[in-house]
């Protein structure tokens, strides 16, 4: 359900919104879900939308682009445009732009490979940019470092509780009984692309169910807790993007 500037927001008026399929698709399922989203106006909403949709999008682009999976130990990245870190993070040169920087890892893949958090916030990076455009982003991300969590503080990025995932959310599976031979495989972040259809760096586009099997398939040898998808979402604060 949505409100804007205090105003509950009927089916009849959204539909009249013209809108990409992509993008119709993230709108119908922030009004279609039960908890209630508020807005200060539409502009608001649609920015929004927008982003969400962008994110599902750098998903699918990032899933194809021929990126390698490794632990931060063994990452790599094109080192014309990046310093490749002692912890495994990508610091990008003083003489490249943002844009330009997070382009490279879409369009020569094969020179990357990260683990699954460092995807997540590539692919917000990617997100963002193809909804401010180049210029904008290049202001609000100078000096841009990937490494795990760690994010440029302009990306804003928040958590809460909550079931009710929409396009664009990253949310994470738990795997407490990971062996600990493997512990890159102690859970996987992934981005929400529909529903109960999830994008995992390493894993690939799945539904929950394959994530969590794949996950179990790296236990300790007599674990008995299976995998879970946690009720925790992260995202950009996109009015700050905005």
């Amino acid at each position: 359900m949505i409100t804007i500037a205090g105003k509950l927001i009927t089916d009849a008026e959204l539909n009249t919104i013209p809108l990409s399929l992509k993008r119709r698709a993230v709108l119908s399922s922030i009004a279609t879900n039960q908890t209630m989203y508020f807005f200060p106006s539409m502009e608001d909403l649609l920015f929004e939308v927008k982003v969400r949709a962008n994110t599902t999008q750098a998903s699918h682009d990032l899933a194809v682009s021929g990126v390698g999976f490794a632990d931060f130990d063994h990452s790599t990245c094109n080192q014309a445009l990046w310093t490749l870190t002692r912890e495994g993070g990508f610091l990008l040169k003083p003489s490249i732009t943002p844009q330009r920087g997070i382009d490279d890892i879409f369009n020569n893949g094969r020179l990357y490979s990260f683990e699954c958090a460092v995807a997540i916030i590539i692919i917000f990076y990617k997100a963002t940019l193809d909804s401010i455009g180049a210029t904008a982003f290049n202001q609000l991300f100078r000096g841009l470092y990937l490494f795990s969590w760690r994010y440029d503080e302009d990306l804003h990025l928040i958590s809460h509780s909550g079931s009710e995932f929409l396009p664009g959310d990253c949310v994470y599976f738990n795997n407490p009984d990971f062996n600990p031979a493997t512990p890159e495989w102690r859970g996987e972040n992934t981005i929400v692309m529909d529903y109960d259809l999830y994008f995992g760096h390493g894993i690939g586009i799945s539904p929950g169910a394959d994530i969590i099997k794949s996950l179990n398939e790296e236990r300790f040898p007599g674990a008995r807790q299976s995998a879970y998808l946690e009720n925790r979402i992260t995202h950009p604060e996109y009015r700050y993007l905005g």
